[in-house]
């Protein structure tokens, strides 16, 4: 257990530090379109599509190494992988409704909670 934990933790650590380093070479730049994120968004969910496949169709990925760079790299990378990754298997399990609901809910909860935080700290300033 504590093996795996590290594991997480130190390919979160290393997944964190290579997203800033992409923002680093590919800065916002006043261009109005947010290019650093949208290409770890796709770089990230490629990459857990990729990963999650050969764990499950070879033994090219172990569960330690699933773990160390799915989870804890991608998953520090950008957690759009796994949002990805997790509608994916909701549409192969056939759960159309469930996915619909976890992508909108999301999406749509998301910015409400956003924005609910805005508020909020408006509030206290």
């Amino acid at each position: 257990m504590t093996g795996n934990v590290l594991l997480v933790g130190i390919g979160g650590f290393l997944g964190s530090i290579a997203r800033y380093l992409v923002a680093l070479v590919m800065p916002f730049a006043g261009t109005g379109f947010p290019f650093a994120t949208f290409t770890v968004n796709l770089l990230g969910s490629f990459f857990i599509g990729l990963l999650s496949e050969l764990a499950v169709s070879t033994t090219l990925v172990s569960p330690e190494m699933r773990l160390f760079l799915a989870t804890g790299f991608c998953g520090g990378f950008t957690t759009f992988s796994s949002f990805m990754y997790e509608n994916s298997a909701l549409i192969q399990d056939g759960q159309v409704f469930y996915m619909s609901l976890y992508l909108a809910g999301s999406v749509v909860g998301g910015f409400f909670a956003l924005y609910t935080g805005i508020a909020t700290a408006k509030l206290w300033s």
